[in-house]
């Protein structure tokens, strides 16, 4: 069975940070390019970044890049949403999502690419 779980989600003050961790079962973890993403209530879900499957490449939006680090753990099945620097308009839900094979600088915002998806987790940035 496929379980894809997000955690680290919460409440933090302007300017600080937190960890998001995405811990997946039931398939090869290191087959699959891991994407981050998150969405706001009645706005589009938005692409924040990618860690490819093949040699751990990532990509970033424009929005987060310099604040947010992508990272995996093969060995741990997991993959992390390093945040730093936070602002009040990183308030959404978070979601990663799991693409089998590589992901590219044109596929990794693709999402309809991504085969599996985490329930999301909540992360609030207070003033």
């Amino acid at each position: 069975e496929v379980q894809i779980v997000e955690s680290g989600g919460g409440l933090v003050q302007a300017g600080g940070s937190l960890r998001l961790s995405c811990t997946a079962s039931g398939f090869t973890f290191k087959d699959y390019s891991i994407g981050w993403f998150r969405q706001v209530p009645g706005k589009e879900r938005e692409g924040l970044g990618s860690i490819s499957s093949s040699d751990g490449s990532t990509y970033y939006a424009d929005s987060v890049k310099g604040r947010f680090i992508i990272s995996r753990d093969n060995a741990k099945e997991s993959a992390y949403l390093q945040m730093n620097s936070l602002k009040l308009e990183d308030t959404a839900v978070y979601y990663c999502a799991l693409d089998l094979g590589s992901s590219t600088a044109q596929s990794w915002n693709i999402m309809w690419e991504y085969e599996y998806w985490g329930q999301g987790t909540q992360v609030t940035v207070s003033s």
